[in-house]
């Protein structure tokens, strides 16, 4: 089975396997049942075309296979190979010229399309002649120059917007890994601006409250009450920062949606009501559910279009993320369970509709009021405890 695995300098190895094109390689190779039967249908003796046949075809299938798992640099050689078995079968069986069309198509896949064209001309050179020498139609040549130039044309417009696709895909991929890099970058100097000063604070203030414990106990009593409220409130900006790291923004998550399902293929509408805002112990769960949802759609869905529709009413802000992927969605799979639980803990619902084949629909619904006043309740009553915890201190 090592023959048939691509490599990754192969063509499926370059373009990541695609599906359709492993489906055309496979259905492609029905056309060698008519080796078998147009000789049958014109009562053929079987001991003239038979045996070469049987040898023929596993030897073309082998070379046929290697042109989408084996090194692209060898697929000339590859066709050149097709072309002789072709050549040397239609000897023998008068519906040989069907490999030879097979690898008129193929040959598209060489790494430039002169050579392509080229061994398309050649191709039709040849079987001009053997219809010429032994009599056969040359309507014949005629056939294999059009297959090789239209199916060889519908295999290079594939190829062009496959690898578009791939370098989409890998730029994408790039993008997310500078931004992640930035972020980290980020952060390391956010953390050093916050801790580098107070920690060298700390450090000297402990020093010097361990050289007067003995000499003046009350100044360092002092100066280890000025380390604890240095430290206490270096602990407050450094929760203050990663919350801020943590909290995701709906209108982002919007974007980054769009991004990954166009990516995709998956046409993707949605937008945010204008005017919209939301406090952040909202904004931050929802757009998590958001993500995971859109995840969901990438990976599993299958699906041709998505959207996401948001709107507020009556205190109630409500969030429906539809797709028309296959459907079937289980009601504690693919991350439904995270988003379940992240709905319920803001007091709102999650509605799952998703009938197999015919997509899936979630329907959100979170209580903004209660929401909103709860943060303004434990932010005033922490205001109001700090500056006594720092009175006492």
């Amino acid at each position: 089975m090592q023959w048939f695995t691509p490599r990754p300098d192969s063509l499926l190895g370059q373009l990541r396997s695609p599906l359709y094109m492993r489906w055309q390689a496979g259905l492609s190779l029905f056309a060698l049942v008519a080796l078998f039967q147009g000789p049958a249908s014109l009562h053929r003796a079987p001991g003239s075309w038979l045996a070469p046949t049987l040898l023929a075809v596993p030897v073309f299938v082998y070379l046929y296979s290697r042109i989408y798992v084996g090194p692209r640099r060898r697929v000339d050689w590859y066709v050149a190979g097709m072309v002789a078995t072709a050549l040397a079968l239609w000897a023998c069986n008068p519906f040989g010229f069907i490999l030879l069309i097979l690898a008129g198509v193929v040959s598209s896949f060489s790494l430039s399309w002169r050579r392509w064209l080229v061994s398309v001309a050649v191709m039709g050179a040849l079987a001009l002649a053997k219809a010429w020498i032994f009599d056969d139609p040359l309507s014949v040549a005629l056939w294999v120059v059009m297959a090789g130039l239209f199916g060889g044309f519908s295999n290079v417009a594939y190829m062009h917007s496959a690898r578009k696709d791939a370098e989409l895909r890998l730029s994408q991929t790039e993008v997310r890994r500078l931004a992640t890099l930035a972020e980290r970058e980020r952060i390391g100097r956010d953390l050093h601006d916050l801790l580098g000063h107070t920690l060298s604070l700390v450090a000297l203030k402990s020093e010097l409250a361990r050289r007067l414990a003995l000499a003046e106990p009350a100044r360092a009593q002092r100066e280890m009450a000025e380390v604890e409220r240095v430290a206490r409130h270096a602990l407050a900006e450094v929760r203050a920062a990663v919350t801020g790291m943590r909290r995701s923004d709906l209108a982002a998550e919007l974007t980054s949606a769009r991004l990954m399902l166009e990516a995709s293929g998956v046409a993707f509408e949605g937008g945010l009501p204008d005017g919209l805002a939301l406090p952040d112990a909202i904004e931050a769960p929802v757009a998590l559910v958001l993500r995971e949802a859109v995840t969901n759609i990438h990976r599993h869905a299958r699906a041709t279009q998505a959207s996401v529709g948001v709107s507020f009413e009556d205190d109630m802000l409500q969030m429906r993320i539809c797709d028309n992927g296959r459907g079937g969605l289980a009601a504690h799979g693919n991350g439904v369970s995270g988003m379940r639980e992240r709905v319920r803990a803001l007091g709102g619902t999650l509605a799952i509709d998703s009938p197999p084949r015919r997509g899936t629909t979630l329907a959100i619904r979170v209580p903004v009021a209660a929401q909103a006043s709860a943060p303004a309740q434990r932010g005033a009553a922490a205001t109001a405890v700090l500056p006594a915890a720092g009175n006492a201190a």
